[in-house]
């Protein structure tokens, strides 16, 4: 895969997590004064870090796996296997009802997920002009 291509998957997948994250911020906010609602949030970039940076950082040392049963050291993650993940958080507690959803947090993560969108979106178009530009000449 050529680094356009993986660029632009790479932004496409991220920018689906943002959509989940839209939505899962929205339940949440919704959710504010529900007795014993938990929040949730969105699990995917950490993930993606992890699967990329696998194929990176080898050990220093590669362990000779002579039996398929043996578990090796090291094993590469393809990005594309990573799957964006809703996790809930039972560990807090906001409100004496159980509930762990606090307003002003979900508000600042809303504009946090809007902004991270629209960098993702300019990110996107700069690709595609990049590829335009290449194309013309």
């Amino acid at each position: 895969m050529n680094s356009f291509a993986r660029s632009v998957d790479l932004l496409h997948r991220t920018m689906g997590a943002q959509t989940v994250r839209r939505a899962v911020i929205a339940d949440n906010y919704a959710n504010a004064n529900t007795p014993g609602f938990k929040r949730s949030a969105v699990n995917f970039e950490s993930e993606l870090k992890k699967a990329l940076d696998s194929k990176k950082y080898k050990p220093l040392l590669e362990l000779n796996l002579t039996n398929p049963k043996h578990i090796p050291n090291h094993r590469e993650t393809d990005y594309r296997d990573v799957q964006i993940r809703r996790v809930l958080d039972y560990t807090t507690t906001y409100g004496n009802n159980g509930n762990n959803v606090d307003p002003e947090v979900e508000v600042a993560a809303a504009l946090n997920n809007q902004m991270m969108y629209s960098l993702l979106t300019k990110s996107m178009n700069f690709q595609f002009n990049q590829l335009n530009t290449a194309l013309r000449r």
